[in-house]
């Protein structure tokens, strides 16, 4: 067959075939396409208005040992092109979410990613323990972006050796696969991620939420009640993609890249810089089935290209001067227009034709 001329080695399908979109995270962590929710984004309820059984796999929001409450109200405001958030991660703890939640998600045909937390370094050890022999758990994301209170409260994200302690303890505590989510509101996040990797992470998820502030000019305060929050949505997704590019040629590990995520053609920016899969998050809050469009437009735009398989695209990104990519390969022309995300908030998007 011909070569796709935008990936070396590419090769092209017939308008009778159908792209592959299965991509491998980690042995035994096989999904049927690149696509799955960024955790505390989703919830098994969606299955009532969402077919949960075509997305790639499923994520839980963070578990904590023992419930918690979360941060003080108000937790969360729009911003331009996002949100902030200062939820907190309520949890119901562990014992809960084995008895009660994890049978719905059990429920669905794709694999179920578990997000895990703790407020020391024990006490993702402790969670680990609990889920390390319960049926139904395809793997654990590591929450690492979550306050050592050992430490003032500092993200143990932050510090490389905290990570990787971290990650090593709930690798030997475990038989699936250990994901690290990794926190962008750090001097290096490649650091971050090469700690995970030598903690035995089987792969990384990048970004979580950038910490940020909203401010009500008339009354002089901040906007949620914890002051900071985590900035998710359009308005992350150029730093997503530049700190995803960072992360896959630092590591050796898989990448699940998120940020800003709400069209086909955003995810597939993020499979180009290295991502083998992507999360979506606050794009489903306007749109419960933007994954699931996400996942049509990404078979449309392979079919399109004649590009037989989404994995030739991964880390197929050509640096060097402006016009010799691949988007300027495929005759991209792009104008910023701005459109409504949601209620009230504006969101920077592209128009005109891939």
């Amino acid at each position: 067959m011909p070569r796709w001329p935008g990936v070396p080695g590419g090769t092209r399908v017939t308008r009778s075939e159908q792209p592959r979109l299965a991509v491998t995270i980690a042995p035994g962590l096989e999904l049927a396409n690149p696509v799955m929710p960024a955790s505390g984004c989703f919830g098994p309820e969606l299955g009532a208005i969402v077919d949960l059984d075509h997305l790639g796999a499923l994520v839980t929001k963070t578990i904590f040992l023992n419930p918690r409450s979360g941060n003080p109200a108000h937790r969360v405001t729009e911003t331009h092109g996002g949100m902030l958030n200062s939820v907190g991660i309520p949890s119901r703890g562990v014992g809960a979410f084995v008895d009660e939640l994890l049978p719905r998600y059990a429920a669905y045909r794709p694999p179920t990613i578990v997000s895990i937390g703790g407020l020391s370094i024990e006490e993702y050890f402790d969670v680990a323990d609990r889920l390390a022999d319960v049926p139904h758990v395809a793997a654990l994301e590591l929450n690492i972006s979550c306050p050592n209170l050992e430490a003032g409260g500092l993200e143990i994200g932050a510090n490389p050796h905290h990570v990787e302690r971290v990650v090593r303890g709930v690798v030997d505590r475990v038989q699936v696969p250990v994901i690290s989510k990794l926190t962008p509101n750090v001097t290096s996040i490649t650091d971050i991620a090469r700690a995970s990797e030598a903690g035995g992470a089987a792969a990384v998820t990048a970004i979580n939420a950038i910490v940020g502030m909203a401010v009500d000019l008339r009354g002089r305060r901040t906007q949620l009640g914890n002051n900071t929050g985590g900035l998710t949505g359009p308005a992350t997704k150029a730093l997503a993609l530049r700190m995803v590019w960072q992360v896959a040629r630092a590591i050796s590990l898989p990448v699940i890249g998120v940020g800003g995520i709400c069209t086909a053609e955003d995810a597939l920016e993020f499979l180009v810089v290295g991502a083998t899969a992507v999360q979506v998050g606050t794009a489903t809050f306007t749109r419960p089935d933007t994954m699931l469009r996400i996942i049509s437009g990404l078979r449309a735009w392979l079919a399109r290209e004649g590009v037989a398989d989404v994995r030739e695209l991964i880390g197929s990104l050509q640096t060097g001067p402006a016009g010799h990519g691949l988007a300027a390969a495929h005759g991209r022309h792009a104008t910023l227009a701005v459109n409504d995300y949601g209620a009230g908030t504006q969101n920077t998007r592209r128009s005109g034709r891939r």
